[in-house]
């Protein structure tokens, strides 16, 4: 009998976890690969905010933080939040955790019962559906199509809801797609939420700041204000602001579910760590200059990345609006040959024989919920981006 809890024998290793190990053993092999998996800003945090943080350690502020976070940047994130939602959280509504991935568990920790099904749009970022499984869930993916641009349609959320839904959980932009919703398909949406009181909303905003639209992002609070009561929204500052380290996230909600967040963190965790906050503080009060230009940047990225892989034969390219991943699809290849014989079966097939022909590493989109697909980062030097889809290019171009 295994001595392992049978709830972690249901969930994986991150697949980009993962990926990341396999790319070190080829390079300690002497082999080069040209890393398109990366998943945070390849830019260094911005100077501001690291002097913010030196400049705490120099006031002494290394002692325990409180477990619900510091209470100057839970007013900062007040403002923020304020600007990105239109609500007005009180800062007793607002949580600071070690990054916004922890915000997400522990709204599903607090929340969950066993058997207690969340609506998971697929794509979807890969730790979703084990976050949910881990806490006693059950993940309920509902497909989003090219058609729609990777986005979930209200008729397939009609058709999902039942009454166990506990959660749904949206992302957008979206990592894998780039996906990014407008205000009349926010609006429709929120009128199946509005039919189904028992089910709640939880938004994944971390890449919110990082989009390529020329009009202003819309968030689902902005058009829905009435859902704000059954609503868990969740931010950081690990991808806006280059601070992927740093491990900072905050969430805002309903009094009762902070509250019991905040609970289960001061029993697991405690506090963020203080120094990572007043860096954080910064980044959400000072300059937000940076801001403006990463996205400026990723944008230009996201353009070389869409031109590269829409020369590729095989490839169906969805242009990303925000984030910085590009998700081609590549169920034209499945089925064809290598130069050595071998049958490209799976999209982990295609993914392995890049790396392999072409010193190119992406993820496979079974990771995401999507076979026939696959993610590439953009978070990287455009002279990167060029090589690592003419590499791809290069490879599909053998395939008979």
């Amino acid at each position: 009998m295994s001595f392992i809890s049978e709830k972690i024998r249901r969930i994986k290793l991150s697949p980009s976890v993962a990926a990341r190990a396999i790319i070190a053993e080829l390079r300690e092999q002497g082999r080069r690969v040209i890393d398109l998996t990366i998943g945070e800003p390849d830019f260094s945090t911005p100077k501001h905010i690291c002097d913010a943080a030196k400049a705490a350690m120099d006031r002494g502020e290394t002692k325990y933080p409180a477990a619900q976070g510091t209470p100057a940047l839970r007013k900062a994130a007040r403002v923020r939040l304020l600007l990105d939602t239109g609500v007005d959280y009180p800062v007793g509504q607002i949580i600071v955790s070690t990054g916004a991935k922890q915000v997400l568990f522990n709204g599903l920790a607090a929340t969950l019962n066993d058997g207690d099904e969340v609506i998971i749009p697929a794509p979807f970022w890969v730790s979703y559906p084990d976050m949910v499984l881990v806490n006693g869930g059950v993940p309920v993916p509902v497909t989003t199509t090219p058609a729609t641009g990777y986005k979930l349609t209200p008729e397939a959320l009609e058709a999902a809801i039942t009454p166990r839904t506990k959660w749904l959980m949206m992302n957008a932009p979206s990592n894998p797609t780039g996906a990014v919703y407008g205000k009349e398909e926010w609006e429709a949406l929120a009128a199946v939420l509005r039919r189904h009181p028992h089910v709640w909303l939880m938004t994944d905003d971390i890449y919110a700041r990082l989009g390529f639209l020329d009009t202003a992002a819309v968030h689902p609070l902005q058009v829905a204000p009435d859902l704000a009561p059954r609503t868990l929204v969740v931010n950081g500052v690990s991808k806006a602001y280059a601070m992927t380290g740093w491990r900072i996230g905050y969430g805002a909600g309903p009094d009762e579910l902070i509250k019991a967040m905040a609970i289960l963190q001061s029993q697991s965790t405690s506090g963020a760590s203080s120094i990572s906050q007043a860096a954080a503080l910064e980044a959400l009060s000072g300059p937000q200059d940076c801001v403006v230009e990463f996205a400026k940047i990723f944008r230009a990225r996201r353009d070389v990345a869409v031109a590269e892989l829409s020369k590729t034969p095989g490839l169906t390219v969805v242009v990303p609006e925000g984030a910085f991943y590009v998700f081609p699809d590549c169920n034209a290849l499945l089925g064809k040959k290598t130069p050595d014989g071998k049958v490209i079966a799976t999209d982990n097939d295609l993914t392995n024989y890049f790396l392999r022909d072409a010193g190119v590493a992406v993820i496979d989109g079974h990771a995401y919920g999507a076979p026939g697909t696959f993610r590439l980062s953009f978070a990287a030097s455009e002279d990167d981006i060029r090589a690592g889809c003419a590499g791809i290019r290069a490879a599909c171009e053998k395939l008979s």
